[in-house]
């Protein structure tokens, strides 16, 4: 019997994360395969005279649904195979960093400048007029690491930039174009081992941003075969085996990619489109 390791955050899961475990274990169980659950906190990994030591029993592999990758390292090192892995993860967690994977590759995204690293704050803001200049108002302000919608903040002017700014100063953030004409609108497209599996269109009309989460509705939609081929490129430089693709409609209809994240929710798009995500993935895995 295989045996598999699910590995999640210890201080606290969304919803969507909670789903996601029960959703894998049922499927797993179908296919008899014994989970185990464990926290990163319950993680007992060190390095001790120069070698890692994990207090954890061998497992066929690791579904690691956290984004500790000091705990997701020391795994992937001492021998443990991790889906995703850390490296890909790593890539997606930090949006700026995913921006820069994916440039030069023939791949449309909002205009993105990243911040500059601050230690001490002297006060000059005088960085912020090339900004304007090159993306304009309004613009999209993103902390690099968020989720769910959070984090994400629609700029109008300079005093709402400056504001922002100010806030934002010691955090790892992106300036970006605001896809006005996808106000409140996208495209989820699942991506498992290079292959399109589900798809579906969000949309928030009272609101800039289209997340469930933050009260976005979804629907099932007809995608151009460009959509889905730049998913899948996407997931492909990124190294994912399992993510789900954002991508924004642009002025003349073609994909702009926003975000790819390498751990998307199953709820949703499993009730929209009636697939069943979390099986193929399983299944997937245990061919893998």
């Amino acid at each position: 019997m295989k045996k598999v390791l699910i590995v999640i955050n210890g201080y606290g899961l969304a919803g969507g994360i909670q789903h996601q475990v029960e959703r894998l274990k049922e499927e797993f169980s179908k296919r008899g395969v014994e989970v185990d659950l464990i926290k990163n906190t319950q993680v007992f990994a060190y390095i001790f005279e120069g070698n890692i030591k994990i207090s954890l029993p061998k497992y066929d592999f690791v579904l690691y649904l956290d984004k500790d990758r000091y705990v997701a390292e020391l795994l992937e090192k001492a021998g443990y195979k991790l889906y995703n892995s850390i490296d890909s993860i790593i890539k997606c967690d930090d949006k700026m960093l995913t921006h820069i994977c994916l440039s030069n590759e023939g791949i449309k995204m909002p205009t993105s400048i990243s911040s500059t690293l601050c230690y001490t704050d002297n006060g000059n803001r005088d960085y912020l007029k090339p900004v304007i200049e090159k993306i304009g108002l309004p613009m999209i302000v993103k902390e690099n690491y968020g989720s769910l919608g959070k984090q994400v903040y629609l700029v109008n002017d300079y005093k709402e930039l400056l504001e922002i700014e100010n806030k934002l100063i010691h955090v790892p953030h992106i300036f970006q174009e605001y896809i006005e004409c996808s106000k409140g609108k996208d495209f989820r497209i699942i991506v498992i081992g290079g292959k399109v599996i589900a798809y579906m269109k969000r949309e928030n009309k009272n609101s800039y941003l289209s997340n469930l989460a933050t009260g976005g509705t979804a629907s099932k939609v007809d995608l151009p075969k460009e959509y889905l081929e730049t998913a899948v490129k996407a997931a492909n430089i990124l190294g994912l085996d399992y993510c789900g693709v954002d991508i924004l409609e642009g002025p003349n209809k073609e994909p702009i990619i926003s975000e790819v994240n390498s751990n998307a929710f199953y709820e949703g798009i499993e009730k929209t489109t009636g697939i069943n995500v979390a099986g193929c993935y399983v299944d997937y895995l245990l061919n893998k």
